[in-house]
């Protein structure tokens, strides 16, 4: 299985967490949408004698755009790729660009899956993270979309200052009232160079809690498992049927290629990513170049993201796998780092697989790096 992302690096505004890849400028909109489409033609010998499975549009906002410049750059993939017969095609979008029109325009696309980024139904919330939508948008458009797209995801963020357990309860089930069948919800995190940082430093926004993170994650997984939707990767719920294919790829090892401004790839030895600016990346491409910066992965590195990646979802770490791919010595690491996390039942081992507990859940992250290996010796 293999998957195409295609990033596109335009946004109508700034949240305040956010620190994704994106411009605010639409003025080289058109350009870029070309240069995407021809760094689809330049790559196709990346996947040659591949199928591809599902394309995902990120971004950024794919659905600032308009739907015939989605429509192109979806043709462009079917007509460079060998493209499955029923691939998930999903489209990021935001709860103010999807008019009834626009979505009505969207499902006579070959997109079959929308992402829509709630964030929050509450105004206080969309304030504070400067969300250009409101919170009549957030409900009326997912209303309009689930007769036309059976298979919508939302975004929600918990730990929001200020954000009570009763308001993330309600969050919740505001949601799960919508009849969504996937749901992925984050921790609200401050990063650098971000605008949420600088207001928490001037003391304009109260800062993030990780106690309150927490709790909110454990009514978040007692609330999900009450209306049936299973915790398959630490962030992402779904109903029975509904998993992200798209995201399920990265999180097991297949193979991606990212176009676009800023976006990744990976072939499973290799690791590359675009220049993350514009114009330059603009530039490039019209020069016949590819932007890209490439990684050549490590024994130890691909051990560690296999670790990372295999502990935040329900396949866990095979310990077979861990022998066969990266030799007894790895395996031998592996168990020793993880007797004390054993020990305080934070992890777990059925048959030949290493899982966390739900008490290790919220501690996924901060236990993998504890089992990494830094070096060979």
């Amino acid at each position: 299985m293999s998957g195409i992302y295609i990033h596109i690096p335009f946004c109508k505004q700034a949240c305040h967490y956010c620190d994704f890849h994106f411009s605010t400028n639409l003025k080289y909109k058109k350009d870029i949408i070309d240069a995407i489409c021809d760094e689809l033609r330049f790559r196709e010998s990346e996947f040659k004698n591949t199928t591809v499975q599902t394309i995902y549009l990120g971004g950024g906002t794919p659905s600032v755009l308009e739907v015939a410049e989605v429509e192109k750059i979806i043709q462009t993939v079917f007509d460079v790729y060998t493209v499955s017969s029923n691939p998930e095609i999903t489209l990021e979008a935001n709860p103010d660009d999807l008019t009834k029109e626009k979505i009505v325009a969207f499902s006579n696309t070959r997109i079959n899956r929308l992402s829509i980024g709630v964030q929050s139904f509450f105004e206080e919330d969309l304030k504070l993270m400067n969300r250009a939508h409101n919170a009549v948008e957030a409900h009326e458009c997912i209303e309009f979309a689930v007769p036309y797209f059976p298979n919508i995801s939302i975004d929600l963020i918990y730990g929001i200052p200020g954000m009570s357990e009763a308001r993330w309860r309600e969050n919740l089930h505001k949601a799960i009232d919508l009849k969504v069948p996937h749901i992925s919800s984050y921790a609200l995190t401050v990063e650098d160079n971000t605008a949420l940082k600088s207001f928490i430093e001037k003391g304009m926004i109260e800062n993030v809690d990780d106690e309150v993170a927490q709790e909110h994650f454990q009514i978040l997984l007692d609330v999900m498992q009450l209306h049936g939707f299973e915790n398959y990767e630490f962030s992402n719920f779904s109903k029975p049927g509904f998993f992200s294919q798209n995201n399920t790829a990265y999180w097991t090892g297949k193979s991606y290629i990212g176009i676009g401004p800023s976006a990744h790839s990976f072939d499973g030895k290799k690791r590359g990513w675009n220049i993350n600016n514009n114009v330059k990346y603009l530039k490039a491409i019209q020069a016949g170049e590819l932007p890209m910066e490439i990684e050549e992965l490590t024994v130890v590195d691909r051990y560690n993201e296999y670790i990372m990646t295999g502990l935040r979802t329900i396949y866990g770490v095979s310990l077979h796998k861990i022998e066969t791919d990266f030799g007894p010595n790895f395996k031998e690491y592996l168990l020793k780092q993880a007797a004390e996390y054993l020990k305080d039942h934070l992890l777990y081992i059925d048959g030949d697989t290493l899982l966390v507990t739900r008490k290790g859940k919220f501690l996924s992250d901060g236990i993998a790096s504890a089992l990494f290996m830094v070096n060979l010796s």
